[in-house]
């Protein structure tokens, strides 16, 4: 759950072990690097149930590696209680928007706003595709997406 002070925000795709964990792995280190991680809560969620408590794809933990980075993330599913206290809901593409905002709908005091994360690419890529029925190449085009998509969004809401 988000805290009530600072800045928020939640990473979204469909099961939560491919590309939203990739997302919020990186803007986690970018925030720890520029020195304001007590000023953000960051977290990732799924759409689905379909792998909640499950360990990233071990292709997508191999990637973070390479690029220095480690995350211990487990899936979950996003909850009602996450539109209420996330200031942003980032989802990788058209799909996840339609359910997230389905739920949103749902939810009398959302608050969050959700945006494709792609909207953030200086490159205009709006959206993340799905890694897992590829290969690494594939996690790596994710990976150095959410690098640009996340240094965006960090430098506009800092």
């Amino acid at each position: 759950m988000a805290a009530s002070s600072g800045k928020s925000v939640i990473f979204v795709c469909l099961g939560n072990i491919c590309r939203s964990p990739i997302a919020e792995a990186v803007f986690r280190k970018m925030v720890t690097d520029t020195g304001a991680a007590d000023k953000w809560v960051i977290d990732s969620g799924a759409t689905s149930d379909w792998n909640t408590g499950s360990a990233p794809d071990t292709r997508g933990l191999a990637c973070l590696r390479k690029h220095g980075i480690e995350t211990d993330h487990r899936a979950r599913q996003i909850t009602n209680d996450d539109f209420m206290t996330f200031d942003y809901i980032l989802c990788m593409d058209e799909s996840n928007m339609r359910d997230l905002n389905k739920k949103a709908n749902s939810v009398k005091q959302s608050k969050a706003k959700i945006e494709l994360l792609g909207n953030y690419d200086p490159e205009k890529q709006l959206i993340i595709q799905d890694p897992y029925y590829g290969s690494d190449k594939d996690f790596e085009v994710v990976y150095e997406q959410c690098v640009r998509c996340c240094k965006a969004f960090l430098e506009q809401h800092s």
